[in-house]
Protein backbone atom coordinates (compact mmCIF):
# COMPACT_ATOMS: atom_id res chain seq x y z
CA UNK A 1 0.00 0.00 0.00
CA UNK A 2 1.73 3.18 -1.14
CA UNK A 3 1.68 6.30 1.39
CA UNK A 4 -1.20 7.94 -0.78
CA UNK A 5 -3.42 5.39 0.72
CA UNK A 6 -2.67 5.05 3.90
CA UNK A 7 -4.90 8.49 5.25
CA UNK A 8 -7.77 7.10 2.82
CA UNK A 9 -7.34 3.67 5.70
CA UNK A 10 -7.23 5.79 8.39
CA UNK A 11 -10.23 7.82 7.76
CA UNK A 12 -12.38 4.53 6.88
CA UNK A 13 -10.97 3.11 10.31
CA UNK A 14 -12.00 6.77 11.88
CA UNK A 15 -15.90 6.60 10.51
CA UNK A 16 -16.48 2.89 11.09
CA UNK A 17 -14.82 3.43 14.56
CA UNK A 18 -17.75 6.76 14.68
CA UNK A 19 -20.22 3.99 13.66
CA UNK A 20 -19.42 1.56 16.45
CA UNK A 21 -17.93 -1.06 13.69
CA UNK A 22 -14.97 -2.86 15.15
CA UNK A 23 -14.79 -6.05 12.70
CA UNK A 24 -14.73 -5.73 8.72
CA UNK A 25 -15.87 -8.49 6.95
CA UNK A 26 -13.64 -9.19 3.32
CA UNK A 27 -15.28 -10.92 1.28
CA UNK A 28 -14.83 -12.38 -2.44
CA UNK A 29 -16.29 -14.79 -4.26
CA UNK A 30 -15.28 -18.53 -5.18
CA UNK A 31 -15.54 -20.20 -8.67
CA UNK A 32 -19.52 -21.41 -8.16
CA UNK A 33 -20.21 -17.83 -6.56
CA UNK A 34 -20.74 -18.27 -3.07
CA UNK A 35 -18.53 -16.43 -0.74
CA UNK A 36 -15.36 -16.98 1.06
CA UNK A 37 -14.39 -14.58 3.73
CA UNK A 38 -12.42 -13.20 6.69
CA UNK A 39 -12.89 -11.10 9.46
CA UNK A 40 -10.50 -8.25 10.16
CA UNK A 41 -10.03 -6.67 13.33
CA UNK A 42 -10.85 -2.55 12.97
CA UNK A 43 -7.29 -1.89 14.18
CA UNK A 44 -5.61 -4.51 11.56
CA UNK A 45 -7.28 -3.47 8.60
CA UNK A 46 -4.27 -0.81 7.45
CA UNK A 47 -2.25 -4.52 7.90
CA UNK A 48 -4.72 -6.06 5.84
CA UNK A 49 -4.48 -3.37 2.65
CA UNK A 50 -1.01 -3.34 2.64
CA UNK A 51 -0.16 -7.01 3.05
CA UNK A 52 -3.60 -8.56 1.72
CA UNK A 53 -5.06 -11.49 3.66
CA UNK A 54 -3.37 -15.39 2.35
CA UNK A 55 -6.02 -17.87 1.57
CA UNK A 56 -5.15 -21.38 -0.01
CA UNK A 57 -5.66 -20.82 -3.73
CA UNK A 58 -7.53 -24.21 -4.01
CA UNK A 59 -10.36 -22.19 -2.21
CA UNK A 60 -11.51 -21.91 -6.06
CA UNK A 61 -11.18 -25.46 -6.08
CA UNK A 62 -13.10 -26.99 -3.54
CA UNK A 63 -16.51 -28.64 -3.96
CA UNK A 64 -19.42 -27.86 -1.59
CA UNK A 65 -19.14 -30.84 0.41
CA UNK A 66 -14.97 -29.46 1.00
CA UNK A 67 -13.07 -31.77 -1.41
CA UNK A 68 -10.14 -30.21 -3.16
CA UNK A 69 -11.04 -31.09 -6.44
CA UNK A 70 -7.75 -31.72 -8.99
CA UNK A 71 -7.68 -28.64 -10.72
CA UNK A 72 -4.63 -27.45 -12.07
CA UNK A 73 -2.63 -24.84 -10.19
CA UNK A 74 -3.89 -26.32 -6.68
CA UNK A 75 -2.88 -29.51 -5.73
CA UNK A 76 -0.50 -30.39 -8.37
CA UNK A 77 1.15 -26.89 -7.50
CA UNK A 78 0.98 -27.49 -3.53
CA UNK A 79 -1.67 -25.71 -2.41
CA UNK A 80 -0.44 -22.24 -3.17
CA UNK A 81 -1.67 -18.85 -1.90
CA UNK A 82 -3.96 -15.93 -3.01
CA UNK A 83 -3.61 -12.53 -1.72
CA UNK A 84 -7.10 -10.78 -1.62
CA UNK A 85 -7.18 -7.14 -0.09
CA UNK A 86 -10.22 -5.07 0.77
CA UNK A 87 -11.36 -2.78 -1.66
CA UNK A 88 -12.65 -0.18 0.69
CA UNK A 89 -14.78 1.32 -1.94
CA UNK A 90 -17.25 -0.70 -1.00
CA UNK A 91 -17.53 -0.94 2.46
CA UNK A 92 -21.21 -0.77 3.69
CA UNK A 93 -22.40 -1.89 7.60
CA UNK A 94 -24.15 -5.32 7.43
CA UNK A 95 -27.71 -4.27 9.13
CA UNK A 96 -27.90 -7.92 10.70
CA UNK A 97 -25.32 -8.24 12.68
CA UNK A 98 -24.12 -4.96 15.10
CA UNK A 99 -20.66 -3.49 14.97
CA UNK A 100 -19.79 -5.65 11.52
CA UNK A 101 -19.09 -3.66 8.08
CA UNK A 102 -18.70 -5.66 5.23
CA UNK A 103 -16.35 -5.08 1.99
CA UNK A 104 -15.46 -6.75 -1.04
CA UNK A 105 -11.66 -8.43 -1.90
CA UNK A 106 -9.64 -8.23 -4.87
CA UNK A 107 -7.80 -11.34 -5.38
CA UNK A 108 -4.41 -11.72 -6.53
CA UNK A 109 -1.49 -14.16 -7.44
CA UNK A 110 0.43 -14.37 -4.31
CA UNK A 111 3.75 -14.33 -5.99
CA UNK A 112 2.76 -12.52 -9.48
CA UNK A 113 0.50 -9.56 -8.28
CA UNK A 114 -1.23 -10.62 -11.24
CA UNK A 115 -4.99 -11.17 -10.99
CA UNK A 116 -5.72 -14.55 -10.04
CA UNK A 117 -6.82 -16.94 -12.05
CA UNK A 118 -9.99 -18.04 -10.79
CA UNK A 119 -11.21 -14.63 -9.91
CA UNK A 120 -14.42 -14.07 -11.44
CA UNK A 121 -14.54 -10.69 -10.89
CA UNK A 122 -11.35 -10.35 -12.68
CA UNK A 123 -13.10 -12.77 -15.79
CA UNK A 124 -15.86 -10.53 -16.03
CA UNK A 125 -13.27 -6.79 -16.31
CA UNK A 126 -11.45 -8.66 -18.52
CA UNK A 127 -14.71 -9.40 -21.00
CA UNK A 128 -15.76 -5.58 -20.01
CA UNK A 129 -12.30 -4.37 -21.10
CA UNK A 130 -12.99 -6.31 -24.64
CA UNK A 131 -16.20 -4.81 -24.45
CA UNK A 132 -14.28 -1.06 -24.30
CA UNK A 133 -12.37 -1.86 -27.54
CA UNK A 134 -15.46 -1.84 -29.50
CA UNK A 135 -16.91 1.19 -27.87
CA UNK A 136 -19.40 -0.48 -25.97
CA UNK A 137 -20.36 -0.21 -22.44
CA UNK A 138 -22.60 -3.34 -21.00
CA UNK A 139 -25.41 -2.32 -18.38
CA UNK A 140 -27.42 -5.08 -16.68
CA UNK A 141 -30.21 -5.37 -14.09
CA UNK A 142 -30.09 -8.93 -12.83
CA UNK A 143 -33.38 -10.90 -11.42
CA UNK A 144 -33.42 -13.90 -8.82
CA UNK A 145 -35.69 -16.12 -7.60
CA UNK A 146 -35.22 -18.48 -4.21
CA UNK A 147 -37.12 -20.75 -2.13
CA UNK A 148 -37.44 -20.14 1.71
CA UNK A 149 -37.44 -23.09 3.64
CA UNK A 150 -38.14 -23.95 7.14
CA UNK A 151 -36.72 -26.87 8.91
CA UNK A 152 -38.87 -30.37 8.91
CA UNK A 153 -36.68 -33.46 10.31
CA UNK A 154 -39.86 -35.76 9.10
CA UNK A 155 -38.86 -35.29 5.47
CA UNK A 156 -35.25 -36.57 3.41
CA UNK A 157 -33.88 -33.21 3.15
CA UNK A 158 -34.68 -31.60 6.71
CA UNK A 159 -36.21 -29.07 5.01
CA UNK A 160 -39.99 -27.86 3.56
CA UNK A 161 -41.35 -25.31 1.85
CA UNK A 162 -41.52 -22.44 4.07
CA UNK A 163 -45.04 -21.86 2.78
CA UNK A 164 -47.56 -24.14 1.19
CA UNK A 165 -49.96 -21.52 -0.33
CA UNK A 166 -50.59 -22.12 -4.05
CA UNK A 167 -52.15 -19.61 -6.77
CA UNK A 168 -49.92 -16.70 -4.83
CA UNK A 169 -48.20 -16.00 -7.88
CA UNK A 170 -46.98 -12.09 -7.86
CA UNK A 171 -48.51 -11.22 -4.55
CA UNK A 172 -46.95 -9.61 -1.20
CA UNK A 173 -48.32 -9.84 1.92
CA UNK A 174 -49.24 -12.18 4.70
CA UNK A 175 -51.57 -14.69 2.26
CA UNK A 176 -48.72 -15.89 0.86
CA UNK A 177 -45.57 -14.71 3.17
CA UNK A 178 -47.07 -15.25 6.94
CA UNK A 179 -44.34 -14.46 8.43
CA UNK A 180 -43.59 -11.00 6.60
CA UNK A 181 -40.10 -12.30 5.08
CA UNK A 182 -40.38 -10.33 2.69
CA UNK A 183 -40.73 -6.88 4.28
CA UNK A 184 -37.65 -7.71 6.50
CA UNK A 185 -35.41 -8.82 3.75
CA UNK A 186 -36.52 -5.83 1.46
CA UNK A 187 -35.56 -3.51 4.20
CA UNK A 188 -32.09 -5.03 5.16
CA UNK A 189 -31.25 -5.37 1.43
CA UNK A 190 -32.40 -1.42 1.38
CA UNK A 191 -29.87 -0.78 4.28
CA UNK A 192 -27.18 -2.86 2.66
CA UNK A 193 -27.47 -0.49 -0.21
CA UNK A 194 -26.93 -3.18 -2.70
CA UNK A 195 -29.74 -1.94 -5.17
CA UNK A 196 -33.35 -3.91 -4.15
CA UNK A 197 -35.82 -2.27 -6.00
CA UNK A 198 -39.12 -4.45 -5.50
CA UNK A 199 -39.54 -7.91 -4.32
CA UNK A 200 -42.86 -10.76 -4.35
CA UNK A 201 -43.97 -14.13 -3.96
CA UNK A 202 -43.39 -15.89 -6.89
CA UNK A 203 -45.28 -18.71 -8.89
CA UNK A 204 -44.63 -21.53 -5.76
CA UNK A 205 -44.90 -21.88 -2.86
CA UNK A 206 -42.30 -20.21 -0.23
CA UNK A 207 -40.76 -19.03 -3.88
CA UNK A 208 -39.59 -15.41 -3.69
CA UNK A 209 -37.76 -12.75 -6.13
CA UNK A 210 -36.55 -9.70 -5.74
CA UNK A 211 -35.26 -7.35 -8.25
CA UNK A 212 -32.17 -5.04 -8.15
CA UNK A 213 -32.12 -1.67 -10.19
CA UNK A 214 -29.76 -2.12 -13.72
CA UNK A 215 -25.98 -1.10 -13.20
CA UNK A 216 -22.51 -1.03 -15.12
CA UNK A 217 -21.90 -4.88 -15.53
CA UNK A 218 -19.38 -5.01 -12.66
CA UNK A 219 -21.51 -3.27 -10.31
CA UNK A 220 -24.44 -5.54 -11.30
CA UNK A 221 -22.45 -8.89 -10.82
CA UNK A 222 -20.99 -6.93 -7.42
CA UNK A 223 -24.39 -6.48 -5.99
CA UNK A 224 -26.03 -9.72 -6.92
CA UNK A 225 -23.12 -11.93 -5.73
CA UNK A 226 -23.71 -9.41 -2.31
CA UNK A 227 -27.58 -10.27 -2.57
CA UNK A 228 -27.63 -14.04 -2.73
CA UNK A 229 -25.32 -13.75 0.11
CA UNK A 230 -27.12 -11.84 2.08
CA UNK A 231 -30.40 -13.46 1.48
CA UNK A 232 -28.99 -16.92 2.81
CA UNK A 233 -27.57 -15.07 5.95
CA UNK A 234 -30.63 -13.36 7.00
CA UNK A 235 -32.83 -16.69 6.54
CA UNK A 236 -30.02 -19.10 8.95
CA UNK A 237 -30.25 -16.03 11.27
CA UNK A 238 -33.66 -17.09 11.54
CA UNK A 239 -33.23 -20.95 11.89
CA UNK A 240 -34.35 -20.97 7.92
CA UNK A 241 -32.55 -22.38 4.48
CA UNK A 242 -33.11 -19.63 1.21
CA UNK A 243 -31.66 -21.51 -1.28
CA UNK A 244 -30.52 -20.93 -4.94
CA UNK A 245 -30.79 -23.96 -5.77
CA UNK A 246 -32.16 -24.69 -9.79
CA UNK A 247 -35.32 -26.84 -8.73
CA UNK A 248 -34.89 -28.05 -4.99
CA UNK A 249 -38.36 -29.76 -5.19
CA UNK A 250 -39.69 -32.47 -7.22
CA UNK A 251 -43.49 -30.61 -6.96
CA UNK A 252 -42.25 -27.34 -8.06
CA UNK A 253 -40.83 -25.28 -10.48
CA UNK A 254 -37.62 -24.03 -10.48
CA UNK A 255 -35.19 -20.49 -10.03
CA UNK A 256 -34.06 -18.20 -12.28
CA UNK A 257 -31.71 -15.53 -12.79
CA UNK A 258 -32.50 -13.65 -15.62
CA UNK A 259 -30.46 -10.74 -16.73
CA UNK A 260 -31.61 -7.35 -18.30
CA UNK A 261 -28.66 -6.09 -21.25
CA UNK A 262 -28.06 -3.27 -23.12
CA UNK A 263 -24.95 -1.30 -24.61
CA UNK A 264 -24.30 2.43 -23.96
CA UNK A 265 -21.61 3.65 -25.91
CA UNK A 266 -20.43 7.45 -25.60
CA UNK A 267 -22.58 10.81 -27.44
CA UNK A 268 -21.61 14.47 -27.53
CA UNK A 269 -24.77 14.82 -25.36
CA UNK A 270 -23.94 11.57 -22.81
CA UNK A 271 -24.55 8.02 -23.15
CA UNK A 272 -26.55 6.52 -25.99
CA UNK A 273 -28.21 3.17 -25.61
CA UNK A 274 -26.76 1.57 -28.48
CA UNK A 275 -29.55 -1.23 -29.35
CA UNK A 276 -32.51 1.35 -30.26
CA UNK A 277 -33.05 2.07 -33.85
CA UNK A 278 -36.75 3.46 -34.18
CA UNK A 279 -36.06 3.14 -38.43
CA UNK A 280 -34.74 -0.24 -37.79
CA UNK A 281 -36.84 -3.89 -37.78
CA UNK A 282 -38.67 -4.02 -34.27
CA UNK A 283 -37.19 -0.77 -33.54
CA UNK A 284 -33.91 -3.14 -32.56
CA UNK A 285 -30.44 -1.33 -34.23
CA UNK A 286 -27.81 -3.67 -35.90
CA UNK A 287 -26.13 -3.91 -33.04
CA UNK A 288 -28.97 -5.35 -30.61
CA UNK A 289 -29.72 -7.91 -33.80
CA UNK A 290 -25.87 -9.01 -33.83
CA UNK A 291 -26.10 -8.99 -30.16
CA UNK A 292 -28.87 -11.91 -29.64
CA UNK A 293 -27.46 -13.92 -33.02
CA UNK A 294 -24.58 -13.74 -30.71
CA UNK A 295 -25.82 -15.43 -27.66
CA UNK A 296 -28.18 -17.59 -29.86
CA UNK A 297 -25.09 -18.84 -31.62
CA UNK A 298 -23.29 -19.03 -28.68
CA UNK A 299 -26.08 -20.49 -26.01
CA UNK A 300 -25.27 -24.44 -25.96
CA UNK A 301 -21.76 -22.94 -24.30
CA UNK A 302 -23.67 -20.70 -22.22
CA UNK A 303 -25.65 -23.03 -20.52
CA UNK A 304 -22.70 -24.59 -19.07
CA UNK A 305 -22.71 -21.65 -16.79
CA UNK A 306 -25.72 -19.83 -17.12
CA UNK A 307 -27.42 -23.43 -15.41
CA UNK A 308 -23.80 -24.53 -14.18
CA UNK A 309 -25.25 -28.07 -11.91
CA UNK A 310 -26.38 -31.15 -12.34
CA UNK A 311 -29.23 -30.32 -11.42
CA UNK A 312 -30.01 -27.15 -13.28
CA UNK A 313 -31.13 -29.38 -16.20
CA UNK A 314 -33.85 -30.90 -14.08
CA UNK A 315 -35.47 -27.29 -14.18
CA UNK A 316 -36.08 -27.63 -18.23
CA UNK A 317 -38.70 -29.17 -19.99
CA UNK A 318 -42.22 -28.68 -21.86
CA UNK A 319 -44.67 -25.87 -19.71
CA UNK A 320 -41.52 -25.54 -16.96
CA UNK A 321 -41.57 -21.83 -18.23
CA UNK A 322 -37.70 -22.06 -17.87
CA UNK A 323 -36.32 -21.76 -21.71
CA UNK A 324 -35.16 -25.14 -23.39
CA UNK A 325 -34.68 -23.84 -26.65
CA UNK A 326 -32.35 -21.82 -28.47
CA UNK A 327 -35.23 -18.74 -29.46
CA UNK A 328 -36.01 -14.97 -28.89
CA UNK A 329 -38.95 -13.52 -29.33
CA UNK A 330 -40.41 -9.87 -28.76
CA UNK A 331 -42.15 -9.71 -25.53
CA UNK A 332 -42.49 -13.31 -25.14
CA UNK A 333 -41.86 -15.01 -22.23
CA UNK A 334 -41.74 -18.34 -23.53
CA UNK A 335 -38.03 -17.68 -25.49
CA UNK A 336 -35.05 -18.21 -24.60
CA UNK A 337 -34.04 -14.13 -25.19
CA UNK A 338 -36.70 -12.00 -25.01
CA UNK A 339 -37.11 -8.55 -25.95
CA UNK A 340 -39.24 -5.88 -23.57
CA UNK A 341 -41.32 -3.60 -25.41
CA UNK A 342 -39.39 -0.65 -24.07
CA UNK A 343 -37.64 1.16 -26.67
CA UNK A 344 -35.70 4.44 -26.68
CA UNK A 345 -33.16 4.57 -23.11
CA UNK A 346 -35.22 1.12 -22.42
CA UNK A 347 -33.85 -0.92 -25.48
CA UNK A 348 -32.70 -3.87 -23.65
CA UNK A 349 -32.67 -7.89 -24.60
CA UNK A 350 -33.88 -10.32 -21.51
CA UNK A 351 -31.56 -13.84 -21.31
CA UNK A 352 -33.77 -15.80 -19.53
CA UNK A 353 -31.54 -18.74 -19.66
CA UNK A 354 -29.92 -18.56 -16.56
CA UNK A 355 -31.17 -20.14 -12.81
CA UNK A 356 -30.79 -18.97 -9.60
CA UNK A 357 -27.42 -21.04 -8.92
CA UNK A 358 -25.52 -19.64 -11.43
CA UNK A 359 -22.39 -17.31 -10.52
CA UNK A 360 -23.18 -13.80 -10.87
CA UNK A 361 -19.86 -12.88 -12.75
CA UNK A 362 -20.04 -16.09 -14.88
CA UNK A 363 -23.10 -15.48 -15.98
CA UNK A 364 -22.84 -11.78 -16.50
CA UNK A 365 -19.31 -12.78 -18.42
CA UNK A 366 -20.63 -15.33 -20.34
CA UNK A 367 -23.78 -13.84 -21.55
CA UNK A 368 -21.73 -9.93 -22.60
CA UNK A 369 -18.82 -12.17 -24.08
CA UNK A 370 -21.31 -13.72 -26.38
CA UNK A 371 -22.67 -11.00 -27.86
CA UNK A 372 -19.68 -9.30 -28.32
CA UNK A 373 -18.91 -11.93 -30.30
CA UNK A 374 -22.35 -11.12 -32.48
CA UNK A 375 -21.64 -7.78 -32.82
CA UNK A 376 -17.99 -8.53 -34.15
CA UNK A 377 -19.50 -11.13 -36.48
CA UNK A 378 -22.17 -8.79 -37.74
CA UNK A 379 -25.00 -11.77 -37.85
CA UNK A 380 -28.58 -11.65 -38.13
CA UNK A 381 -30.78 -13.38 -35.98
CA UNK A 382 -33.66 -15.56 -37.49
CA UNK A 383 -36.87 -14.66 -37.19
CA UNK A 384 -38.62 -14.02 -33.86
CA UNK A 385 -40.78 -16.43 -32.24
CA UNK A 386 -43.99 -16.37 -32.57
CA UNK A 387 -46.78 -17.20 -30.15
CA UNK A 388 -46.09 -19.72 -27.53
CA UNK A 389 -42.47 -21.14 -27.90
CA UNK A 390 -41.40 -24.92 -26.54
CA UNK A 391 -41.88 -26.26 -29.98
CA UNK A 392 -38.80 -28.31 -31.01
CA UNK A 393 -39.55 -28.51 -34.54
CA UNK A 394 -39.09 -24.53 -34.46
CA UNK A 395 -35.88 -24.49 -32.44
CA UNK A 396 -32.66 -26.23 -31.73
CA UNK A 397 -32.96 -27.60 -28.25
CA UNK A 398 -30.02 -26.78 -25.78
CA UNK A 399 -27.89 -29.30 -23.71
CA UNK A 400 -30.08 -31.11 -21.73
CA UNK A 401 -27.39 -32.43 -18.97
CA UNK A 402 -24.54 -30.47 -17.39
CA UNK A 403 -22.07 -32.77 -19.19
CA UNK A 404 -23.26 -31.87 -22.62
CA UNK A 405 -23.51 -28.40 -21.98
CA UNK A 406 -19.59 -28.45 -20.96
CA UNK A 407 -18.90 -30.40 -24.16
CA UNK A 408 -20.27 -27.07 -25.69
CA UNK A 409 -18.13 -25.53 -23.99
CA UNK A 410 -15.20 -26.74 -24.60
CA UNK A 411 -16.05 -26.87 -28.23
CA UNK A 412 -16.67 -23.18 -28.29
CA UNK A 413 -13.22 -22.21 -28.76
CA UNK A 414 -14.71 -18.29 -29.89
CA UNK A 415 -16.13 -17.38 -26.58
CA UNK A 416 -13.50 -19.34 -24.22
CA UNK A 417 -10.75 -17.37 -26.14
CA UNK A 418 -13.03 -13.83 -24.91
CA UNK A 419 -13.42 -16.11 -21.23
CA UNK A 420 -9.70 -16.45 -21.11
CA UNK A 421 -8.82 -20.25 -21.69
CA UNK A 422 -6.95 -21.07 -18.54
CA UNK A 423 -10.08 -19.84 -16.84
CA UNK A 424 -11.82 -22.26 -19.41
CA UNK A 425 -9.46 -24.95 -18.49
CA UNK A 426 -9.88 -24.60 -14.57
CA UNK A 427 -14.14 -24.56 -15.02
CA UNK A 428 -13.81 -27.68 -17.10
CA UNK A 429 -12.11 -29.54 -14.69
CA UNK A 430 -14.28 -28.61 -11.83
CA UNK A 431 -17.45 -29.10 -13.35
CA UNK A 432 -16.57 -32.48 -14.81
CA UNK A 433 -15.63 -33.51 -11.88
CA UNK A 434 -19.09 -32.61 -10.04
CA UNK A 435 -20.31 -34.57 -13.15
CA UNK A 436 -18.52 -37.77 -12.58
CA UNK A 437 -19.20 -37.49 -8.68
CA UNK A 438 -23.05 -37.19 -9.10
CA UNK A 439 -22.57 -40.51 -11.89
CA UNK A 440 -21.29 -42.54 -8.62
CA UNK A 441 -23.75 -41.32 -6.29
CA UNK A 442 -26.95 -43.92 -5.36
CA UNK A 443 -30.03 -41.61 -5.31
CA UNK A 444 -33.08 -41.90 -3.45
CA UNK A 445 -34.86 -42.42 -7.01
CA UNK A 446 -32.56 -45.39 -7.63
CA UNK A 447 -33.56 -47.50 -4.38
CA UNK A 448 -37.29 -46.43 -4.79
CA UNK A 449 -37.62 -47.29 -8.26
CA UNK A 450 -35.54 -50.74 -8.32
CA UNK A 451 -34.62 -52.23 -4.50
CA UNK A 452 -37.77 -53.90 -3.71
CA UNK A 453 -38.68 -55.41 -7.47
CA UNK A 454 -35.30 -56.41 -8.83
Amino acid sequence: MSASHKPDVGRHQERLAAEGIDVVRVTYPDLIGTDRARDVLLDQLPAACEHGLAFCRAVYHTSPQGDVVPVSGGLDAGLPDITVRPDLDTLVALPWEPGVAVCLGEAVDAATGAPAPESPRDLLRSVLDQCAEHGLRPVVGPELEYFLCDESPETATGWKRYSGATGAVYTSGLRADPDNHLLRTLRALRDLRIGATTGNHEFDGGQFEINLTHSEALSAADRAFRFKSAVKELARKEGRLATFMAKPFNDAGGSGFHLHLSFEAAAEEGARNTLDDPSAPYGLSATARHAIAGVLAHAPALAALANPTVNSYKRFGPDTLAPWLIDWGLDNRSAMVRIPPERGAGARLEMRLGDASANPYLLIAGTIAAALLGIRAGEEPPAPLEGYGYDPSRAAVLPTTLAAALDALEADTALTEVLGKDFAASYLSYKRNEVERFQRHVTDWEFTEYAYHL
